[in-house]
């Protein structure tokens, strides 16, 4: 039975990374796709106003606090969810249990090239994991059952799905039910910085919840998507006063 906790209507596995990756991998035994998201506090807010976001969301395998905010306000509400359980750390954990098992991966997203580049990385540094197949995140609707003729006949374990969140996760809600993968993996950027397209930041801004801050010094463009933190968490700080208020 899964131990989560509700934030904003969306339930959080309580789970710490090598839960998480048990977890993912008791999924390889059992025969039907499973849905994993890891949404920050941005994800979150946007499916605190999207109900078809939120019900995407609701309806995950596995759903992990990939950014420090989702988990600060998991400490505000008093769920005291465990850690962060960062995407690309999970990702990359699992590469490291691959290189023991016969798992084999499909990556799709990101521009033209971005995936190969990946996949050459990916192996030169995990050498026994097997990457099956790679396809960009550039396509329209009616190349989509090209697409998942290609990953199905592909044979993979385990679809990392690249394309920027939401898109990722609705992507993979509307197309699972035609994938005959075993897991299906929203990894938003994750390919861009395997690949050596961008890098993640420095271990100082990880450690202390503040890679939000430094995409904002590298991407000044995205401040307005940034203003979701200080709501989300503003709206956390409200439940919680309402919640004392009445008891």
């Amino acid at each position: 039975m899964r131990n989560t906790v509700d934030i904003l209507g969306v339930k959080v596995d309580k789970l710490n990374m090598s839960q998480s990756v048990n977890t993912v991998m008791e999924f390889l035994s059992e025969n039907k796709l499973h849905a994993v998201y890891t949404p920050n506090a941005e994800i979150m807010m946007a499916a605190h106003r999207d109900s078809y976001l939120k019900n995407i969301l609701c309806q995950a395998d596995l759903l992990v606090a990939d950014g420090a905010g989702v988990v600060l306000a998991s400490k505000i509400l008093g769920l005291g969810l465990p850690e962060r359980v960062a995407g690309f750390d999970l990702v990359k954990n699992l590469f490291t249990q691959a290189e023991n098992r016969e798992i084999k991966f499909f990556l799709f997203g990101g521009k033209p090239g971005i995936a190969e580049d990946a996949q050459k990385n990916i192996m030169a540094q995990y050498r026994n994991v097997k990457i099956v197949g790679c396809r960009d995140g550039y396509f329209n609707s009616s190349e989509e059952n090209n697409i998942i003729d290609e990953i199905n006949s592909s044979d993979a374990d385990i679809l990392l799905v690249a394309l920027g969140a939401p898109r990722q996760e609705i992507w993979i809600h509307e197309h699972k039910d035609k994938l005959k993968v075993k897991i299906c993996i929203g990894v938003g950027g994750s390919l861009d910085i395997l690949s050596g397209n961008s890098k993640r930041a420095p271990e100082f801004f990880q450690k202390h919840g503040l890679e939000w801050f430094y995409r904002l010094c590298k991407e000044p463009w995205r401040y307005k998507r940034m203003l979701d933190l200080p709501r989300f968490i503003i709206k956390v700080l409200k439940i919680r006063l309402t919640s004392k208020s009445k008891a």
